[in-house]
């Protein structure tokens, strides 16, 4: 997890890191105090790249990511050669972030709603500099479906099996970038599924070389796994649209599946594979599974074999398995499931208990099995920060101290920052960041859900809310979060 960072134009730099670093501090867009570490991660383009630097082939892949406008009818072939036109043409000096779209470009102007820099932060290592000849920019072009979830109705009063939406979907932009973790977390799942996907596709023999195309996210409940699992699939329907024509997410609701009258819980899981089986028929679609809870499968198997619920339970649990391992042998299918089990003594226990009571365990053959606990101190500075920056943004929050608006620093620059003279100034960005700081110290234990709702509790108890100075609303913060933590305790 890294700090957002911001693009800027520059004059073409000469090609060695100190002076990448000059350029990206000196750039206009960037603000002094911030720059010194957004240059730390910056890819800069230069004339003529040095001696002996590395072939296309040995490049760093980074994505670059193009919005278009609903309205475009644009061919991506177009639009994808235009805007590495574009990047090849101007000095750029770019981090993650968004591209200004050159007002000297009509095509672009009338077609692209955004272009988007991403993962870049993940390829660095401290604060490693990237230069222009490292990289090799990879364009993806998509436009967003608007339609919203497609619900299958359940009969009766019963609950509906199973959500389906179109990838990449409206609903879910933006979702990767606002989920920060432990840095490696996301590009580790980026590059599983870029693995699985290759493999199958490359014909490479399941017998000789293992693997399911099954991700476990397991941690305690309010960490994001299903969002991050949704914005995985958000994601990779970017990156792999070129080779797909259309990408699909199922949501199956486990708990749906055990309805309350007898033998109505088969029918369920067949209607609900039908439905999955159709999707995967088609070569040019990628599909998406995703089952929150797996851990109710054993739940529930546990309950009928003791007696304290029907038979029905059985055959469920195990059809659904037996199901979902079938699905294993078609190539254009990634299964995503959940576990709010946070232990490793837990997650071994469901999984035994999974292979022992039924003849395919999917949940036991899962490729990755990742920890997605709390947020870490710089994760939950960075949530904290997101959170103010769009109270500001939208002017719920206020602050014009000297003319200047305030630029709450990232976490880097705040690090560096900290012992500078700005410190003793009460309404300076330093000494506001620290105060961020503060709260988000505070907050140790507390899930990436209770963050995003600490902005909101602590707008509720200024005096005077619609008139909200930034300095009175942090230290409002450190009261609220101190509060909450407290009564998470009880």
């Amino acid at each position: 997890m890294s700090a957002p960072m911001e693009v800027s134009f520059s004059a073409p730099p000469p090609p060695d890191a100190a002076s990448a670093a000059a350029a990206a501090a000196a750039a206009p867009s960037l603000v002094p105090a911030v720059a010194a570490a957004a240059a730390a991660t910056t890819v800069s383009c230069s004339p003529q790249p040095p001696t002996g630097s590395p072939s296309a082939d040995d490049r760093i892949l980074v994505s670059v990511e193009v919005l278009l406008h609903a309205t475009s009818t644009a061919r991506a072939e177009d639009v994808c050669a235009a805007v590495e036109r574009m990047l090849e043409a101007r000095s750029l000096s770019y981090v993650d972030g968004p591209v200004p779209i050159p007002n000297d470009d009509p095509f672009l102007l009338a077609n692209v709603k955004r272009i988007q820099i991403c993962d870049t932060d993940e390829w660095t290592e401290n604060h490693k500099v990237l230069l222009f000849w490292q990289v090799r920019p990879v364009v993806h072009v998509f436009q967003l479906s608007e339609d919203g979830p497609g619900e299958e109705p359940g009969e009766d009063d019963t609950l509906s099996s199973f959500n389906e939406w179109a990838l990449p979907a409206k609903e879910f932009d933006g979702l990767w970038e606002s989920l920060l973790y432990e840095v490696g977390l996301k590009q580790r799942l980026l590059r599983y599924a870029a693995s699985a996907l290759l493999f199958t596709e490359k014909g490479v023999d399941p017998c000789l070389v293992s693997w399911n195309r099954i991700v476990l996210l397991h941690g305690p409940p309010g960490t994001g796994k299903t969002s991050l699992c949704k914005a995985l699939a958000q994601k990779l329907s970017i990156r792999f649209k070129s080779r797909y024509s259309m990408c699909q997410l199922i949501e199956v609701n486990a708990h749906s599946l055990f309805s309350k009258w007898f033998s109505e819980s088969g029918k369920l899981v067949a209607k609900l594979f039908q439905k999955i089986q159709e999707m995967v028929e088609e070569e040019s679609n990628l599909v998406f599974v995703l089952i929150d809870e797996v851990e109710s499968l054993a739940a529930a198997r546990q309950a009928a074999i003791s007696g304290s619920e029907p038979s029905d339970s059985i055959r469920v649990v195990n059809a659904l398995l037996t199901q979902m391992d079938k699905l294993k042998s078609w190539p254009n299918v990634i299964i995503l499931t959940t576990s709010n089990i946070t232990t490793a003594i837990g997650i071994k226990f469901c999984l035994l208990y999974l292979y022992e009571f039924a003849d395919i365990a999917f949940v036991d053959r899962a490729d990755i099995k990742a920890y997605v606990g709390p947020p870490t101190l710089q994760a939950r500075y960075e949530i904290l920060r997101s959170c103010l920056q769009e109270l500001l943004r939208v002017g719920i929050l206020t602050h014009t101290q000297g003319g200047n608006s305030l630029c709450l620093l990232s976490y880097f620059s705040l690090m560096e920052n900290q012992h500078c003279p700005e410190v003793a100034d009460p309404h300076g960005s330093v000494h506001l960041s620290g105060l961020l700081h503060k709260a988000a110290e505070i907050c140790e234990g507390l899930s990436g859900r209770t963050l995003r709702k600490l902005p909101f509790l602590a707008h509720a108890s200024v005096a005077n809310p619609s008139c909200c100075d930034a300095s009175a609303f942090l230290h409002a913060l450190i009261q609220t979060a101190q509060r909450e933590l407290s009564e998470s305790r009880g």
